[in-house]
Protein backbone atom coordinates (compact mmCIF):
# COMPACT_ATOMS: atom_id res chain seq x y z
CA UNK A 1 0.00 0.00 0.00
CA UNK A 2 2.89 2.63 0.89
CA UNK A 3 4.73 1.38 -2.01
CA UNK A 4 1.57 2.16 -4.88
CA UNK A 5 1.48 5.64 -2.79
CA UNK A 6 5.00 5.99 -3.18
CA UNK A 7 4.81 5.20 -6.86
CA UNK A 8 1.57 7.66 -7.39
CA UNK A 9 3.68 10.69 -5.64
CA UNK A 10 6.29 9.89 -8.05
CA UNK A 11 4.54 10.12 -11.12
CA UNK A 12 2.46 13.62 -9.84
CA UNK A 13 3.42 15.91 -11.87
CA UNK A 14 0.98 18.39 -10.20
CA UNK A 15 2.77 22.10 -8.94
CA UNK A 16 5.58 21.36 -11.19
CA UNK A 17 4.92 25.04 -12.66
CA UNK A 18 4.73 26.66 -10.01
CA UNK A 19 7.94 25.47 -8.28
CA UNK A 20 9.88 26.21 -11.21
CA UNK A 21 8.37 30.15 -11.46
CA UNK A 22 8.99 30.12 -7.60
CA UNK A 23 13.02 28.92 -8.11
CA UNK A 24 13.38 31.03 -11.15
CA UNK A 25 11.15 34.14 -9.46
CA UNK A 26 14.50 35.95 -7.58
CA UNK A 27 16.09 35.94 -10.91
CA UNK A 28 13.32 37.22 -13.23
CA UNK A 29 12.57 39.71 -10.36
CA UNK A 30 16.55 40.66 -9.81
CA UNK A 31 16.69 41.14 -13.82
CA UNK A 32 13.42 43.41 -13.92
CA UNK A 33 14.67 45.27 -11.59
CA UNK A 34 17.60 46.35 -12.78
CA UNK A 35 16.47 47.06 -16.20
CA UNK A 36 14.25 49.57 -14.17
CA UNK A 37 17.03 50.91 -12.64
CA UNK A 38 19.04 51.36 -15.53
CA UNK A 39 16.63 52.93 -17.22
CA UNK A 40 15.60 55.45 -14.59
CA UNK A 41 19.78 56.56 -14.20
CA UNK A 42 19.60 57.06 -17.76
CA UNK A 43 16.78 59.44 -17.72
CA UNK A 44 18.28 60.54 -14.54
CA UNK A 45 22.13 61.50 -16.53
CA UNK A 46 19.93 63.00 -19.17
CA UNK A 47 17.72 65.59 -16.74
CA UNK A 48 20.85 66.76 -15.43
CA UNK A 49 22.51 67.24 -18.75
CA UNK A 50 19.56 69.37 -19.99
CA UNK A 51 19.44 71.10 -16.64
CA UNK A 52 23.36 71.77 -16.94
CA UNK A 53 22.64 73.36 -20.44
CA UNK A 54 19.33 75.38 -19.94
CA UNK A 55 21.62 76.98 -16.76
CA UNK A 56 23.98 77.65 -19.06
CA UNK A 57 21.80 79.23 -21.66
CA UNK A 58 19.74 81.10 -19.46
CA UNK A 59 22.64 82.52 -17.73
CA UNK A 60 24.19 83.74 -20.89
CA UNK A 61 21.39 85.96 -22.32
CA UNK A 62 20.33 87.70 -18.87
CA UNK A 63 21.10 91.28 -17.89
CA UNK A 64 19.62 94.72 -17.81
CA UNK A 65 20.38 97.16 -20.30
CA UNK A 66 22.08 100.81 -19.65
CA UNK A 67 22.55 103.93 -21.26
CA UNK A 68 25.69 102.84 -23.16
CA UNK A 69 23.89 99.64 -25.24
CA UNK A 70 25.44 97.18 -22.86
CA UNK A 71 24.11 95.05 -20.74
CA UNK A 72 24.67 95.19 -16.63
CA UNK A 73 24.53 92.15 -15.22
CA UNK A 74 22.75 91.94 -11.38
CA UNK A 75 23.15 89.91 -8.90
CA UNK A 76 19.51 89.65 -8.94
CA UNK A 77 19.70 87.90 -12.82
CA UNK A 78 22.05 85.27 -11.15
CA UNK A 79 19.88 84.21 -8.76
CA UNK A 80 16.57 84.83 -11.24
CA UNK A 81 18.44 82.07 -13.06
CA UNK A 82 19.42 79.98 -10.55
CA UNK A 83 15.72 79.73 -9.52
CA UNK A 84 14.69 78.64 -12.66
CA UNK A 85 16.87 75.68 -12.06
CA UNK A 86 16.15 75.00 -8.70
CA UNK A 87 12.36 74.72 -9.70
CA UNK A 88 13.16 73.05 -13.42
CA UNK A 89 15.20 70.14 -11.03
CA UNK A 90 12.73 69.70 -8.33
CA UNK A 91 11.91 66.29 -8.77
CA UNK A 92 15.18 64.96 -8.89
CA UNK A 93 15.56 67.33 -5.64
CA UNK A 94 19.16 67.87 -7.12
CA UNK A 95 19.45 71.08 -4.74
CA UNK A 96 19.56 68.29 -1.79
CA UNK A 97 21.14 65.81 -3.62
CA UNK A 98 23.95 67.94 -5.50
CA UNK A 99 25.91 70.70 -6.11
CA UNK A 100 25.76 73.58 -9.51
CA UNK A 101 28.55 75.91 -9.88
CA UNK A 102 28.19 78.79 -12.00
CA UNK A 103 31.38 80.19 -13.44
CA UNK A 104 32.53 83.63 -15.80
CA UNK A 105 34.90 82.43 -18.07
CA UNK A 106 36.36 85.62 -19.43
CA UNK A 107 38.96 86.96 -21.64
CA UNK A 108 40.73 90.25 -21.44
CA UNK A 109 43.94 91.50 -22.72
CA UNK A 110 44.74 87.65 -23.84
CA UNK A 111 44.32 86.18 -20.46
CA UNK A 112 41.59 83.83 -19.41
CA UNK A 113 40.42 84.41 -15.89
CA UNK A 114 37.59 83.07 -13.84
CA UNK A 115 35.98 86.58 -13.03
CA UNK A 116 33.03 85.16 -10.64
CA UNK A 117 31.58 82.23 -9.56
CA UNK A 118 28.24 81.47 -7.85
CA UNK A 119 27.06 77.99 -6.70
CA UNK A 120 23.50 76.12 -5.63
CA UNK A 121 23.32 73.16 -4.00
CA UNK A 122 23.68 71.13 -0.21
CA UNK A 123 26.42 68.47 -1.33
CA UNK A 124 29.80 69.35 -0.91
CA UNK A 125 33.93 68.05 -1.17
CA UNK A 126 35.67 67.21 -3.44
CA UNK A 127 32.86 65.17 -5.22
CA UNK A 128 30.25 68.10 -5.80
CA UNK A 129 32.76 71.08 -5.05
CA UNK A 130 34.02 72.37 -8.71
CA UNK A 131 36.97 70.52 -10.36
CA UNK A 132 37.72 73.13 -12.90
CA UNK A 133 39.17 76.19 -11.00
CA UNK A 134 38.60 78.73 -8.19
CA UNK A 135 38.41 82.17 -7.44
CA UNK A 136 41.30 82.65 -5.01
CA UNK A 137 42.87 84.59 -2.75
CA UNK A 138 46.01 84.92 -0.73
CA UNK A 139 46.36 87.33 2.01
CA UNK A 140 45.08 90.47 -0.23
CA UNK A 141 46.49 89.31 -3.08
CA UNK A 142 44.24 87.31 -5.94
CA UNK A 143 46.11 84.09 -6.56
CA UNK A 144 45.51 81.74 -9.80
CA UNK A 145 42.24 79.44 -10.29
CA UNK A 146 44.30 75.95 -9.67
CA UNK A 147 46.25 77.23 -6.69
CA UNK A 148 44.91 74.71 -4.09
CA UNK A 149 46.51 76.15 -1.42
CA UNK A 150 44.91 79.65 -1.82
CA UNK A 151 41.64 80.34 0.22
CA UNK A 152 38.14 80.85 -2.03
CA UNK A 153 37.33 84.24 -2.22
CA UNK A 154 33.36 85.20 -2.98
CA UNK A 155 34.13 88.92 -3.40
CA UNK A 156 35.82 88.21 -7.12
CA UNK A 157 34.10 90.37 -9.83
CA UNK A 158 31.86 91.42 -7.45
CA UNK A 159 30.69 95.19 -6.66
CA UNK A 160 30.05 95.82 -3.42
CA UNK A 161 27.75 98.66 -3.16
CA UNK A 162 24.07 99.24 -3.40
CA UNK A 163 24.41 102.68 -5.13
CA UNK A 164 24.73 100.91 -8.52
CA UNK A 165 28.23 102.47 -9.08
CA UNK A 166 31.04 100.03 -10.74
CA UNK A 167 33.86 100.69 -9.56
CA UNK A 168 34.61 99.12 -6.33
CA UNK A 169 35.47 95.42 -7.44
CA UNK A 170 38.51 94.90 -5.69
CA UNK A 171 38.98 91.48 -6.87
CA UNK A 172 39.43 91.04 -10.85
CA UNK A 173 39.18 87.26 -10.95
CA UNK A 174 41.91 84.47 -10.84
CA UNK A 175 43.58 83.64 -14.00
CA UNK A 176 43.42 80.26 -15.31
CA UNK A 177 45.44 78.66 -18.14
CA UNK A 178 44.08 76.35 -20.55
CA UNK A 179 40.47 77.14 -19.97
CA UNK A 180 37.84 74.98 -18.23
CA UNK A 181 36.57 71.57 -18.45
CA UNK A 182 38.54 68.42 -19.09
CA UNK A 183 42.10 67.84 -20.45
CA UNK A 184 40.10 67.01 -23.38
CA UNK A 185 37.85 69.22 -23.95
CA UNK A 186 38.79 72.34 -22.68
CA UNK A 187 36.93 75.61 -22.95
CA UNK A 188 37.61 79.39 -23.75
CA UNK A 189 36.50 82.24 -24.06
CA UNK A 190 36.23 84.51 -27.12
CA UNK A 191 38.37 87.42 -27.25
CA UNK A 192 36.76 90.49 -25.12
CA UNK A 193 33.95 88.04 -24.39
CA UNK A 194 32.65 85.77 -21.96
CA UNK A 195 31.70 82.35 -20.96
CA UNK A 196 28.91 81.17 -19.03
CA UNK A 197 30.30 77.56 -17.73
CA UNK A 198 28.10 75.20 -15.94
CA UNK A 199 29.00 72.29 -13.75
CA UNK A 200 26.72 69.73 -12.10
CA UNK A 201 27.26 66.89 -9.68
CA UNK A 202 24.37 64.72 -8.32
CA UNK A 203 24.31 62.12 -5.81
CA UNK A 204 21.59 59.48 -7.72
CA UNK A 205 18.69 58.27 -5.48
CA UNK A 206 18.40 54.68 -6.61
CA UNK A 207 14.84 53.21 -6.70
CA UNK A 208 16.00 50.16 -5.19
CA UNK A 209 18.81 50.86 -2.87
CA UNK A 210 22.37 50.69 -3.98
CA UNK A 211 22.30 47.13 -3.51
CA UNK A 212 22.05 46.63 -8.04
CA UNK A 213 24.59 49.60 -8.72
CA UNK A 214 25.61 51.37 -5.83
CA UNK A 215 26.47 54.92 -5.25
CA UNK A 216 26.11 57.07 -8.36
CA UNK A 217 27.33 59.98 -8.63
CA UNK A 218 26.25 61.89 -12.16
CA UNK A 219 28.53 64.73 -13.96
CA UNK A 220 27.39 67.10 -16.43
CA UNK A 221 28.88 70.23 -17.92
CA UNK A 222 27.82 72.81 -20.23
CA UNK A 223 29.30 76.55 -21.61
CA UNK A 224 27.79 79.36 -23.56
CA UNK A 225 29.14 82.02 -24.95
CA UNK A 226 27.72 85.45 -23.39
CA UNK A 227 24.78 86.48 -26.34
CA UNK A 228 24.85 89.94 -25.80
CA UNK A 229 26.81 92.94 -25.50
CA UNK A 230 27.74 92.48 -22.17
CA UNK A 231 29.80 95.07 -19.09
CA UNK A 232 32.41 92.74 -18.21
CA UNK A 233 33.53 95.05 -15.42
CA UNK A 234 32.32 93.11 -12.45
CA UNK A 235 28.51 92.02 -11.41
CA UNK A 236 26.36 94.90 -9.23
CA UNK A 237 24.12 95.15 -6.87
CA UNK A 238 22.07 98.07 -6.68
CA UNK A 239 19.26 98.78 -3.81
CA UNK A 240 17.87 96.59 -2.66
CA UNK A 241 20.84 94.72 -2.63
CA UNK A 242 19.82 90.79 -3.43
CA UNK A 243 21.91 88.16 -1.76
CA UNK A 244 24.75 87.07 -3.27
CA UNK A 245 25.13 82.89 -4.18
CA UNK A 246 28.78 82.51 -3.71
CA UNK A 247 30.28 79.09 -3.42
CA UNK A 248 31.32 79.54 -0.14
CA UNK A 249 27.68 79.03 0.63
CA UNK A 250 26.03 75.25 0.77
CA UNK A 251 22.12 76.15 0.17
CA UNK A 252 19.01 74.08 -1.48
Amino acid sequence: MARAKMQHLGGDRRGVAMLEFALSLPIVLAIGLYGIEISNLALANMKVSQIALALADNASRVGVDNGLAQQQLREFDINDVLQATRLQSNDLKLTTNGRITVSSLEESGGVQRIHWQRCLGLQKGTDYDSSYGRTTIKGTTPSTADDTGAAYDPTAGTNTKTDGTDDSASHPGSVIKGGMGDPDSKVFAPKDSGVMFVEVNYKYVPVTGTWLLGNQRLHSVASFIVRDRRTFALVSNPSPAAKRSTCDLYTS
